[in-house]
C-alpha cells in the first residue's frame, strides 16, 4: 500500500494523540482532546510550523511537526526543526519513517533552508541509529532549562 504524507486537520488529532500513546512519545503522557484542538488553532497562526501526518489507506501510521524558522543570521537563510516524530509501533520497519524525514528535508530544501535540525531524547538509541542511517550527525551540544508550567 502506499504511504500519503499531507498537513493534518482536527479531523487527524484524535488519531495523532493515539498514537503518541501507542508509541511511548511523551512517555504516554498526552494532552487532552480538547488541549490538542487548542493547539492546533494557536499553531496554525504561524505561516510554517505544521503538524504532518502519513497515512496507509485509512490508517494513521506516522505523524512529525516542521517548523520552518526565518533567520537574520546565516545570511538570512531560514532553518527546519523537525520534532514529534512518531511511527505506529505495528508500521516501525516499513520504511515510514524515513518516508517522513525524506519528505521534511524536501520541504526545507524547497524553503531554502541551510539546515534541518531535530531533538531526540538521550534514552531512545533506536531513534539514534535511525537518524545516523538517514545521514544526520550529532552537531554542537543541546541545552535545555526545564521551565514549570
Amino acid at each position: 500500500m502506499t504511504l500519503s504524507i499531507r498537513l493534518a486537520t482536527t479531523e487527524d488529532l484524535p488519531a495523532v494523540l493515539r498514537l503518541y500513546l501507542k508509541a511511548g512519545i511523551d512517555r504516554g503522557d498526552t494532552v487532552t482532546l480538547a488541549e490538542a484542538e487548542q493547539w492546533f488553532r494557536t499553531l496554525q497562526r504561524y505561516p510554517s510550523y505544521h503538524l504532518w501526518v502519513a497515512y496507509e489507506g485509512d490508517i494513521l501510521v506516522g505523524t512529525f511537526t516542521l517548523l520552518i524558522m526565518d533567520n537574520l543570521n546565516h545570511h538570512g537563510c531560514p532553518s527546519g526543526v523537525v520534532e514529534g516524530v512518531g511511527v505506529d509501533p505495528t508500521y516501525q520497519g516499513r520504511g515510514i519513517g524515513r518516508q517522513m524525514m525524506a519528505k521534511a528535508i524536501a520541504l526545507c530544501r524547497e524553503a531554502g533552508c541551510y539546515k534541518m535540525a531535530l531533538s531526540t531524547n538521550l534514552n531512545r538509541t533506536q531513534a539514534h541509529a535511525f537518524y545516523e542511517s538517514l545521514g544526520f550527525e550529532k552537531h554542537g551540544y543541546s541545552y535545555r532549562i526545564e521551565l514549570e508550567t
